[in-house]
């Protein structure tokens, strides 16, 4: 496939090549007088026409960021300044290749999938290395962030900051060679303080994990990567849908000596909404798709008949882990087809009634028509929807300050008008989810979709 033809190069999802700061943007409605800070949200953005055949995920990261302040908003969009950007923006040329076609020069770092804000730094992530510090409100890259030089694992693009202790715990996963997994805890002060190995059969695509209040819930699925496939001349990826999924439940720092694995049929989890305890349960909830071609990797068996059934239509799930009796529980939760799931994270790792994801179209391509909001207590959904034509991303739950209640604030995300060619930073209030969007920000240039995004509350 050429890149003109490439979708993820075409429409909303090309690049944008100008860096600008906008100090005074229009507001459609009214911002929150309570809110101050800023909306940063990451994605891929290739700075040059890409080698080979280009994967979504493989183009330079680029934050895009919305700071409030005092009712007004202003905007500004940053590459980051990684080493292999650096060294391609010298060549004039891009010299990297990606996920399905590497190049002999390898995989670059690109920055380019979520952020996590941590004793007040931000870093940009990406789960093939080391994080990346971003200045804000600037969003000028300080360089890479190795933890005072303890880090000896990649960074896994969701790590989890526990809203009571202020500690992080990340992981990071090895394709080829064991340790397939090193899990980190880090202090609330910002010290890596341990890094412990956890053994896996074989090398997976462990894209994100969860947290409860004393425990870390690993998961093994059966996205694998195999030389042996390689040297057939097969994808080293494949979606091995005869063997379990399994989850490793340990508590947050013991060692991998500590760790019981739990399985489960096979399916894939791209994205964890919450973890937490239940008396002798650890309950998880997460998006759930029974395979995945995410990588090109179809999966290794087949239907008996011919027909065509969709495997990748991701469900929010409960599991249901016993510690006492080893039994596994799951079941769907809703039939609404949702992924990127977000909580207001001040209940990370504890029970919550309420959770967000964006309602995924019924198109071919990866686009959010709408938000929606869980309340598992009632088992009930509400959607608000973009309007035809408009498309947007991940919800990120800000909570209000001194709020009152778990669903007491806003999700915030960039929509994009695809009639007019037009971008757009909305705020949702999630007390009234179908009603129309107290504010939205009107962006001075196409904001192209993106992956995930955070907010920082700023003096």
């Amino acid at each position: 496939m050429t890149a003109t033809l490439n979708p993820y190069l075409a429409d909303n999802f090309a690049p944008v090549q100008t860096e600008l700061t906008v100090e005074q943007l229009t507001v459609i409605g009214e911002l929150p007088p309570e809110l101050n800070g800023m909306f940063v949200r990451n994605g891929p953005n290739p700075q040059f026409p890409p080698l080979g055949r280009y994967h979504w995920f493989d183009g330079d990261g680029m934050l895009h960021g919305v700071h409030i302040q005092d009712g007004k908003a202003s905007y500004r969009n940053r590459y980051i300044q990684t080493r292999g950007f650096k060294q391609e923006r010298q060549a004039g040329q891009a010299l990297f290749g990606g996920l399905l076609e590497p190049s002999q020069e390898g995989f670059k770092n690109v920055a380019n999938t979520a952020l996590v804000w941590h004793r007040d730094r931000l870093l940009a992530l990406w789960e093939g290395g080391e994080p990346h510090a971003i200045e804000l409100p600037n969003l000028d890259t300080s360089g890479t962030y190795t933890f005072e030089g303890k880090l000896s694992s990649p960074v896994t693009a969701h790590p989890k900051v526990d809203p009571v202790t202020g500690e992080m715990m990340f992981f990071g996963y090895s394709l080829g060679q064991p340790p397939y997994v090193q899990y980190s805890v880090v202090s609330a002060q910002g010290e890596l303080l341990q890094t412990v190995p956890i053994d896996l059969p074989v090398g997976v695509m462990m894209h994100d994990f969860a947290i409860t209040e004393h425990y870390t819930i690993f998961m093994d699925l059966p996205l694998t990567f195999r030389l042996e496939r390689l040297q057939r001349g097969e994808p080293a990826f494949a979606f091995e849908r005869d063997r379990s999924s399994r989850f490793g439940i340990l508590p947050r720092h013991s060692d991998n000596q500590s760790i019981r694995w739990f399985e489960a049929p096979s399916c894939y989890v791209f994205h964890t909404l919450n973890a937490y305890e239940e008396g002798d349960d650890i309950v998880l909830i997460a998006c759930r798709t029974n395979s995945t071609s995410v990588l090109g990797a179809s999966p290794s068996s087949h239907e008996g008949d011919n027909r065509q059934v969709r495997t990748d239509v991701p469900l929010l799930y409960r599991w249901q882990f016993n510690l006492k009796t080893g039994t596994v529980q799951e079941q769907t939760l809703d039939d609404h087809s949702c992924e990127f799931p977000r909580i207001n994270e001040q209940y990370l790792g504890r029970p919550i009634r309420y959770g967000y994801a964006g309602s995924t179209a019924p198109i071919e391509m990866p686009k959010f028509d709408g938000l929606l909001k869980f309340d598992l207590d009632k088992q009930s959904v509400q959607k608000h929807s973009f309007g035809e034509g408009r498309y947007g991303g991940e919800g990120v739950f800000v909570p209000r300050p001194n709020g009152t209640s778990e669903d007491d604030g806003w999700l915030m995300t960039f929509v994009h008008d695809e009639t007019q060619d037009r971008s757009e930073l909305v705020i949702i209030s999630t007390q009234t989810m179908t009603s129309e969007a107290v504010a939205r920000i009107q962006m001075p240039q196409r904001v192209p979709y993106g992956f995930h995004g955070t907010w920082v509350t700023l003096p």
